[in-house]
């Protein structure tokens, strides 16, 4: 597969079905690990890395983790095709920037990855749309099983599975939910709740995990620690909080309904003509319009566009996808003409299928 097929569609995971799919956009499951006998990356040389690529590259396909996986080597990537893959959720934003040898594996749908080389020698995910962090844990036990049978992994009977970072020993296992909450961002009661989910262990983050900021009331929540704690208990932790939060959401919907009905109106119908119209547009306006129309769609304020729609609009306007699209680097103001232009195309062609 070349990573041009993958540029006129996106992943399963944003298609805005599964439980809780209002409010949560995705669940993800990611698990960390390492070959026996071998150094972690920070102290492998050239030689040992290159080593692992290949012996981790032919072990995926040996396991058959996956039906019609692609292998993709990243040093032989520009880099707006690893930013692309990174805006994919396939690849991390330090595996894009790492060097030497390295590689991911991906399925069709984008709900399997399996990154080589990263900061453990392997990370395995699996995203899903919705909140179906059992189903997701299902299916990375799964390939993960597959894959310790044909690969020694460095475990020791005392912590678990060994990895890079130390935050990761024990179960090598980061579950998260990416939630969608303009609500209560816009009633400030977002700072209290998130205060509430850390004292039980777990973390608030960014789009893209670790080191991102929040934009388009975008926020990923996911345990903090893997040692001391099963697979099942942390997804247990994380099952009961979600419900909360979503719920926490849903009454601040309600309460702008109810107490300010024609602000709310007017600030998403002026997101949603912003769209229609603007002709440049940055990365962090387009975030801040589509949170206010994907929150006015689930309200049924607005009718005549998909919430898979909206989803994906929140991954193909962002820097990499208008490079890819262009087919050339793009400087910054570039890149806000073409996102405006590509929005505008896009709701116009909505509305011709729809008349």
């Amino acid at each position: 597969m070349k990573i041009s097929d993958l540029a006129d569609n996106t992943g399963e995971w944003l298609r805005g079905t599964g439980p809780e799919s209002d409010i949560v956009i995705s669940s993800r499951i990611r698990l960390a690990r390492n070959v026996a006998k071998y150094p972690f990356l920070s102290r492998a040389n050239v030689k040992q890395k290159k080593e692992l690529e290949e012996l981790i590259r032919t072990k995926i396909i040996e396991a058959d983790v996956a039906p019609a996986l692609s292998y993709i080597n990243l040093s032989e990537l520009s880099s707006v095709d690893r930013l692309f893959l990174v805006e994919r959720h396939l690849i991390s934003r330090e595996h894009a920037e790492g060097e030497k040898e390295r590689g991911v594996a991906f399925e069709k749908s984008e709900n399997i990855s399996v990154m080589v080389n990263e900061e453990d020698h392997i990370r395995i995910q699996v995203i899903r749309s919705g909140l179906e962090l059992r189903e997701t844990w299902k299916t990375i036990d799964i390939i993960d099983n597959k894959l310790e049978r044909k690969i020694n992994y460095a475990y020791s009977s005392q912590f678990g599975y060994l990895t890079a970072c130390p935050t990761n020993v024990g179960t090598g296992m980061r579950a998260s939910v990416m939630l969608h909450l303009p609500a209560l961002g816009m009633t400030h009661h977002i700072e209290k709740v998130f205060n509430a989910v850390m004292k039980l262990g777990l973390v608030v983050r960014g789009l893209y995990g670790e080191g991102t900021q929040v934009s388009g009331d975008l926020y990923q929540i996911s345990n903090q620690f893997t040692l001391g704690k099963s697979e099942a208990e942390i997804i247990e932790i994380i099952e009961g909080v979600i419900p909360r939060i979503t719920s926490y959401e849903r009454i601040a919907r309600k309460a702008l309904i109810a107490e300010s009905r024609e602000q709310l109106e007017d600030r998403v119908w002026r997101s949603y003509g912003m769209l229609k119209v603007a002709r440049m547009i940055t990365s962090e306006e387009i975030m801040h319009l589509l949170s206010q129309v994907r929150m006015g769609v689930n309200l049924g304020i607005i009718n005549d566009i998909e919430m898979k729609t909206l989803n994906e609009l929140f991954v193909l306007t962002l820097p990499g996808h208008l490079q890819k699209l262009e087919g050339r680097e793009l400087t910054s103001s570039q890149r806000n003409i073409i996102r405006a232009l590509y929005v505008r195309k896009r709701l116009e062609k909505i509305e011709t299928l729809k008349g």
